[in-house]
């Protein structure tokens, strides 16, 4: 038999939410207006947590890396998903569809692995106060800053290899809307089992295993937090917690559905809008403008906005 030329297909096109044309049509503004505020809001948590000596600690340095991953992260996907709405053609480059896969991979598990050290972090001031400045000291933050990046992208670099030497001869339509493993597999005219095995063991290593370690931390930290007597100590204690957990929750919950047992469903793309869409745009609310630090760090930096203009 003769081997097939994968180089046969030189685009693919997403087909988005084509199936579903009223959904569609009605998907553009909102998509757009959450783009902006997940931008906005992100952006604003960055240029708080450098200005305001206030926020110059270890939790909201991981917050502003968060930030800046979240709108990359979001970047990948949602730029292509608003043009794949409005226009006729939905068409995307061989090239560009295998970076647009090994970006979202590699952020998605960045930042699983940088919420497992958030939640470090989180564990250190809860369960060893008197020596947490002394640990978490800047070298420290800087590593753990960088390795969920270095993690991240290397293990990604894995299924979207394999996924990459896969041939493709013929069908070129994605049941998607951005370029994702397992609906790239389902296009393969060769067989997709190792890249399956690889996408599985990959997301077991890149996002069950932090999961795992979150779990075991908040395990650790509620049993801390219980033998506090006082009802303050206890809130307050649970409120520098009860951020990182709701949005590890949105995320892995919706993450882990389509990726640890790849099969491709119909649902797929619907929880890809949960985790690519709308995680980011609710990070920035969840996480810090609902605490009062930040909070009192923004009226003041909007206090001495309107000074300025006056």
């Amino acid at each position: 038999m003769l081997p097939v030329n994968r180089t046969s297909v030189t685009e693919f096109f997403l087909l988005g939410f084509a199936p579903f044309p009223l959904f569609q049509q009605l998907l553009f503004l909102p998509v757009l207006v959450t783009y902006i505020i997940c931008v906005f809001g992100n952006v604003t948590i960055i240029l708080l947590v450098r200005t305001e000596p206030s926020l110059h600690t270890p939790m909201y340095f991981f917050i502003s890396i968060f930030a800046v991953l979240e709108i990359m992260f979001a970047s990948v996907t949602i730029p292509k998903l608003l043009a794949i709405l409005i226009q006729t053609k939905k068409n995307i480059s061989f090239f560009g569809c295998f970076a647009q896969l090994y970006a979202f991979e590699a952020l998605g598990e960045t930042e699983c692995l940088l919420l497992a050290f958030m939640v470090f972090d989180r564990y250190l001031a809860i369960t060893n106060p008197l020596r947490y400045s002394t640990i978490m000291n800047p070298q420290l933050c800087y590593r753990f800053a960088i390795l969920p990046w270095v993690g991240g992208f290397a293990c990604s670099s894995f299924p979207s290899s394999f996924t990459f030497i896969l041939d493709f001869c013929g069908p070129n339509e994605v049941d998607h809307f951005f370029c994702d493993l397992t609906p790239l597999q389902n296009l393969a005219c060769s067989d997709p089992s190792s890249s399956n095995v690889v996408t599985s063991l990959s997301a077991v290593v890149g996002v069950v295993t932090p999961f795992i370690v979150i779990v075991g931390f908040y395990i650790h930290i509620i049993h801390t937090v219980l033998k506090i007597e006082s009802t303050e100590g206890k809130t307050k204690a649970f409120s520098t917690c009860s951020s990182h957990l709701i949005v590890a929750s949105l995320f892995y919950g919706s993450g882990m559905t389509v990726y640890v047992k790849p099969k491709g469903s119909n649902y797929d793309k619907f929880l890809a809008l949960m985790y690519a869409v709308m995680t980011p745009v609710l990070n920035p609310f969840i996480y810090t403008f609902r605490n009062r630090e930040v909070q009192n760090a923004l009226r003041k930096n909007i206090k001495q906005f309107i000074l300025f203009l006056h």
